[in-house]
């Protein structure tokens, strides 16, 4: 028995073979082209490809951006925007001749890290993927919630919880609404609130770079961002109260967030004592495959 894992991403798809032990049998990816049909055929090339070289046939599941909604059955909130609208679960499932599981990539993120990884042998562990946007997912004692309308654990698209004088009028974001966090905590809304503040255009990378280095500018923004962030993951708390917050994307490797956030989030608690696990995925950019290759066994 095994187990195949797809990581639907913007700029590639990878599909990998697992053992039920979560050993990588095979494991390959392709550019993602970029249209609808086209995606479709890639995602079965690399599940023909894989399941041929791990010598048997397995379970799919699928780790794709945005969701499906439980009443229309309909892609929503992707940015790979040729998704939205579409009836992937169906067709994918159609187009391979067999049934598939599909949840969010973020989603994919927390189930991979609870089952084996940073956050293993958790009661509740949350996901956050801070990369070009903000994704979110949580996991209840190693299965994955996902809530009645498809939604649960997207801390991404809440509005920046306590917001400060400076900190209105809020943006604009995407998905239509103003002030969420994404705009705020993820890459990109880092590079956005720089240049607001400094008139400079620098991406995420160089801000971090320059903050490491005591530029006065870098280092306030940098404090800015986790004043923000822990508002977020304070919410989260207030709420959930996870045992274990694991990052995931590109500012996951930022070991300053580590050491800086708890300090950040406690004065938000409605609580005397806080005290939860902030860390780094422990399968980094794996996560989303093997979260995706165990949707069969760990969803509800």
């Amino acid at each position: 028995m095994i187990q195949i894992g797809v990581d639907f991403g913007g700029t590639k798809i990878e599909a990998a073979a697992l053992d039920l032990n979560g050993r990588f049998l095979s494991r390959l990816r392709e550019p993602n082209p970029g249209s609808y049909d086209a995606a479709l055929a890639t995602i079965c090339r690399l599940i023909h490809r894989v399941e041929a070289e791990a010598g048997t046939q397995g379970t799919v599941g699928i780790g794709v951006p945005g969701s499906i909604s439980p009443q229309t059955g309909l892609m929503r909130n992707a940015n790979s925007v040729w998704l939205n609208g579409r009836v992937f679960h169906s067709d994918i499932s159609a187009a391979l001749g067999r049934e598939v599981r599909v949840a969010n990539d973020a989603n994919c993120l927390a189930l991979s890290e609870a089952v084996d990884g940073a956050a293993a042998g958790a009661h509740t562990a949350f996901a956050v993927i801070l990369g070009t946007g903000c994704g979110s997912g949580l996991v209840i004692d190693g299965r994955l919630v996902e809530g009645a309308n498809g939604l649960a654990g997207e801390l991404g698209h809440v509005s920046l919880p306590w917001p400060k004088a400076d900190e209105m009028p809020a943006p604009d974001c995407w998905c239509g609404k103003k002030g969420c966090l994404e705009t705020w905590v993820s890459g990109t809304g880092l590079s956005r609130e720089f240049k607001v503040v400094t008139g400079r255009a620098l991406d995420a990378e160089t801000i971090i770079q320059s903050m490491r280095r005591g530029e006065a500018e870098a280092v306030a923004a940098f404090e800015r961002f986790i004043d923000r962030l822990g508002r977020g993951l304070a919410l989260v708390s207030n709420i959930v109260d996870p045992d274990v917050f694991v990052f995931g994307g590109g500012l996951s490797n930022v070991s300053e967030i580590y050491d800086r956030l708890p300090a950040a989030i406690r004065p938000y608690m409605f609580t005397d004592v806080w005290e939860a696990k902030l860390v780094p995925a422990r399968w980094g950019d794996s996560s989303g495959v093997r979260g995706a290759a165990r949707l069969w066994e760990r969803t509800r």
